[in-house]
């Protein structure tokens, strides 16, 4: 049919428009999503994604952080070698392999598995054992605990904890191993922490740090007696603290007795893989389950730890979770199937020899240090090397003679090893600072204390540990020792003059590296109690600032960020040939100036506000008077003026000035008067401190002279007789305005003629020798 033309255009038109419509409306909806994108989308995801060398560039910052970083914050990066980047390759591989097929996956990781379980048995003496890999080192002694569990009560998988509750399971620990360790167990396999028990060690023969067998036997025997059954021991090749191995021969032998599981763990464990073992640790290979971590001992980077163990029954260890059938998991194994074959035998034993001499280099030097303690169980093969400062007390004796039954420490004793606990924490912190590639660190031992360890079979492959750092960590612990003994034996000296000193509070704080703590002790005045806190804390806060401008080898500070006393000066690591009565007197001395100045500034503000108010009364008595003796007239503007021109009206100026001494205002007139005559008094001299001894070039403040007194004697009197002669040829001091005429001057020359040479006869007459001091007395005199 014929379309009529009109309905036709106006068709189009209406399509146009719609379209125009369309249009306007989804530009409308995308410029929506656009603001929706950049207000709900992070910006490393907005837009189609970013290039490559843009996240390189990204993480890189990350790790290395902030230029104002890198400046204000040293910081050091494992060391990462060849074998390290095989085992970073392992972990991009068994990505890769992950996406292969599951039949020839599954072939692929049977013989990675197996590859890497045989070389780590044979590597470690450990015959015909199983390998679990796991990433947190506690996760395969976990396992190993469920693995008891289905061996121990057959009707677990069953009951559950049912069988649990009829006959409670015990899981014996030594007091020495790692902290936590015990709980972390029981919450992960939802036991009460009564299932844990705690074996003490050895308190009477043998290592502090090997636990107690025959304490252990009975107690097993108690728990079989009350209906418990003994499930587990975890014993140490290597406790975390001083490195010391269980009695493991022992220890086997009760746990067959009572039917259970010998797990060993420790940093011991990898001399097993060397030419000579020691009969301690090689007793580990007989045990039950032994738990590896060859990353650290190796220096690989993200490798799994290892549990090797031994039982017979695969469907347990598949209950327990040591076994998978997935071949994803199975790729642990793979970063250390790449890096073993990378070292080899030679490489690997290589390593952990190495951290073994090093060990052996710093116990040698260390032997022939005084005041370092060491507790090394076996110097010949030790891998750890634990030490302390250790220096006698003078009250030690006094306290010596107690008796020993007591159980109470005495309060001297227990404050002397508080004190050594802070110089150890100090020196270690200092060693770990001065010489970072050594990787010592400061541990915390139950009959030692605070001591100072050195472990390379966990530092020295990641650090590279070289000998030279040793013999670095050496010499800056000789220097550091004298520091230490000179600081202990001047505390209690500085202590006592601090007690003596009037003004001076000593702070009593144990836990600080130094020589002491001292406060400024603020005399109040009826001031309450906010006021005065803000007052002392100014004083001592300025003081410290005072002490610090002093040239001197000493360290003043606020003390620690944290615990620290408030309103405290803190003293830290001194020299021997510090002046202790100079650097006491110096601080009462300089803190009662402090708090002069500080109530002079008090008074003259109150002194100055009311001479204030008494100026401006006296200026307006001074307008007053001025009106009066002026006139009335003269106030007019322009009649003033007038008046002024045809007769000038002469008024003498009144000045006044404020006394700041007094207190008061006093008139200038005195002032004009004394400039105009020309008498102006002579400044008096500037006051020179008391406490500023004579000191040598160079010589720092609070350090006793190294000269002797009685060369210092000699030196003083042989320089007083040089000034006598001196002042014998010096012609007469003449007063300010005098003159001499030549006849004075002829007379005064002969009296000097004859005095020198009665003074000559005097010195060489059989007479007693002339007092110096006498004689320089009469030339002053002349």
């Amino acid at each position: 049919k014929m379309v009529d033309p009109t309905l036709a255009e106006m068709g189009k038109n209406l399509n146009e428009a719609m379209k125009m419509l369309e249009d306007n409306q989804r530009k409308a909806e995308e410029e929506n999503e656009k603001k929706y994108a950049r207000k709900d989308i992070p910006g490393p995801l907005q837009g189609s994604g970013q290039d490559m060398v843009s996240i390189l560039q990204l993480v890189q910052n990350l790790m290395h952080g902030e230029e104002e970083e890198e400046t204000s914050q040293s910081y050091r990066l494992q060391n990462v070698g060849e074998q390290g980047h095989m085992a970073l390759l392992g972990h991009s591989l068994a990505a890769y392999i992950s996406v292969l097929d599951r039949e020839r996956l599954r072939k692929l990781t049977t013989r990675i598995l197996s590859d890497t379980t045989l070389w780590l048995c044979r590597l470690f003496r450990y015959e015909n054992g199983s390998a679990y890999y796991h990433e947190d080192d506690r996760e395969g002694l976990l396992k190993i605990c469920r693995l008891v569990i289905h061996t121990r009560y057959e009707d677990y998988t069953l009951e559950g904890f049912n069988v649990l509750y009829v006959k409670q399971p015990v899981i014996y620990i030594s007091s020495a191993a790692r902290t936590g360790l015990g709980q972390a167990l029981c919450n992960q396999l939802g036991l009460p922490l009564s299932c844990m028990c705690r074996v003490p060690c050895n308190t009477m023969f043998g290592s502090q740090h090997q636990m107690d067998v025959a304490l252990l036997d009975r107690v097993i025997k108690d728990d079989v007696e009350s209906g418990k059954l003994p499930l587990l021991l975890v014993a140490n090749a290597g406790t975390p603290g001083a490195g010391h191995t269980d009695k493991l021969g022992r220890l086997k032998e009760l746990c067959e007795q009572y039917k259970m599981w010998l797990h060993v763990e420790g940093v011991n464990l990898a001399t097993l893989a060397l030419g000579y073992v020691s009969s301690s640790v090689l007793a580990a290979t007989k045990c039950d389950s032994m738990t590896l971590t060859l990353g650290s001992w190796l220096g690989l980077p993200a490798v799994p730890a290892v549990t090797l163990y031994r039982h017979e029954d695969p469907s347990l260890s598949l209950a327990a979770g040591l076994t998978s059938s997935q071949p994803v998991e199975k790729l642990r194994a793979l970063p250390l199937w790449l890096s073993l074959q990378y070292l080899g035998h030679d490489g690997i034993v290589e390593r952990i020899k190495h951290a073994s001499q090093l060990s052996q280099r710093l116990l040698e030097n260390l032997k022939n240090l005084d005041f370092i303690k060491t507790s090394v169980e076996d110097e010949l093969s030790s891998p750890v090397v634990v030490f302390k400062f250790f220096q006698e007390y003078s009250n030690r004796d006094q306290t010596s003679h107690a008796p020993q039954t007591s159980t109470i420490q005495h309060p001297v004793i227990s404050n002397e090893r508080h004190i050594y606990d802070t110089f150890n924490q100090w020196l270690g912190e200092q060693l770990a600072q001065l010489v970072p590639a050594s990787g010592v660190d400061v541990v915390e031992l139950e009959d030692e204390g605070t001591c100072v360890r050195f472990s390379p079979l966990m530092t020295s492959a990641v650090l590279g540990t070289e000998i030279q750092d040793i013999d670095q960590l050496v010499d800056c612990l000789k220097m550091k020792i004298p520091v230490l003994t000179s600081t202990l034996q001047l505390r209690e000296e500085f202590e006592q003059e601090v007690r003596r000193t009037v003004g001076l509070l000593y702070i009593e704080d144990l836990g600080w590296p130094g020589l002491g703590v001292v406060r400024y002790n603020y005399h109040c005045d009826g001031k309450n109690d906010d006021k005065q806190e803000k007052e002392l804390e100014k004083i001592n806060t300025e003081l410290l600032k005072k002490l610090n401008e002093l040239e001197s080898d000493l360290t003043f500070s606020l003390g620690p960020e944290f615990g620290g006393q408030k309103n405290c000066v803190y003293i830290g690591m001194v020299t021997e040939d510090l002046d202790v009565s100079e650097l006491v007197e110096t601080i009462a001395a300089t803190g009662r100036e402090i708090e002069e100045n500080s109530r002079l500034l008090e008074n003259m503000t109150e002194v100055v506000r009311k001479g204030i108010q008494e100026a401006q009364i006296q200026l307006q008595k001074a307008n007053e008077e001025r009106l009066l003796e002026e006139g009335l007239l003269r106030q007019i503007p322009v009649v003033g003026s007038v008046l002024n021109w045809f007769s000038p009206f002469q008024a003498s100026p009144k000045g006044r000035t404020f006394n700041l001494t007094a207190g008061s205002l006093e008139s200038t007139e005195s002032m004009y008067v004394s400039k105009a005559q020309g008498t102006g008094t002579t400044p008096p001299p500037t006051p020179t401190s008391s406490l500023a001894k004579q000191r040598l070039p160079g010589q720092k403040a609070f350090k006793r002279s190294l000269r002797s007194s009685d060369g210092f004697s000699e030196t003083s009197s042989i320089s007083h007789c040089d000034d006598l002669d001196k002042m014998d040829q010096r012609p007469p001091t003449l007063s300010p305005g005098q003159e001499q005429g030549p006849l004075e001057m002829e007379k005064a020359e002969e009296q000097e003629v004859v005095q020198a040479k009665k003074d000559t006869e005097d010195i060489h007459s059989d007479k007693s020798p002339p007092d110096c001091t006498k004689v320089e007395d009469q030339a002053s005199q002349r």
